[in-house]
C-alpha cells in the first residue's frame, strides 16, 4: 500500500483508503505507471465536492485540475461512481452501520396549484373581452327613410 502523505485535515486516512482502493477499476492503459495516484486524484475531487469550488481551484496537490476532473467525469459517464457507492452501501448495511428507518408525515405532502383549485389560462376573468350587447333591433319605423 502507497503511503500518502496528509496534507489536508480532510484527506482520507489510511484505514478508509484500505477499504475504498480494492473497490476502484483497475488501469487499463500498459506502460508507464501514472504520475499522479488514484488516491491523489480521488483526494482533489473529494476537496472540489466538499468546497463547491470550480474544478480550475482544486489544489496542485491533488495533481492537474484537468486530470482530477478528468477522472470524475470518465467515472461518471461509465458508473464507476455508482458502483463503488452501491458496493460500499451493501458492505455497510452488511455490517449493521446502516438503520433503515422511514417516517412518512402526510401532512407537508402538498397538492400540485392546478389539484389545488388555481385559475387555470384564459378563464380569468379579467382576461376575458367584454361581450357587447346586441344593438337595439330596428323597426319599419325606426327605419331609414320610413315615412
Amino acid at each position: 500500500m502507497c503511503q500518502y502523505p496528509l496534507r489536508g485535515r480532510h484527506d482520507l486516512t489510511n484505514a478508509p483508503w484500505a477499504k475504498l482502493e480494492p473497490l476502484l477499476p483497475l488501469g487499463k492503459k500498459p506502460g508507464r505507471p501514472p504520475v499522479h495516484t488514484k488516491r491523489h486524484l480521488i483526494a482533489g475531487i473529494r476537496w472540489r465536492t466538499r468546497a463547491g469550488a470550480p474544478w480550475r481551484d482544486v489544489p496542485e496537490r491533488h495533481g492537474p485540475w484537468e486530470t482530477v476532473y478528468g477522472l470524475f467525469r470518465r467515472w461518471q459517464r461509465d458508473g464507476t461512481w455508482h458502483r463503488i457507492f452501491e458496493q460500499l452501501r451493501v458492505r455497510a448495511d452488511a455490517e449493521g452501520l446502516i438503520t433503515w428507518d422511514v417516517s412518512v408525515d402526510s401532512t407537508i405532502a402538498r397538492a400540485h396549484q392546478h389539484a389545488a383549485g388555481a385559475r387555470r389560462r384564459g378563464i380569468c376573468r379579467s382576461s376575458r373581452q367584454e361581450v357587447s350587447s346586441p344593438s337595439p333591433t330596428t323597426t319599419d319605423s325606426d327605419a331609414p327613410g320610413a315615412g
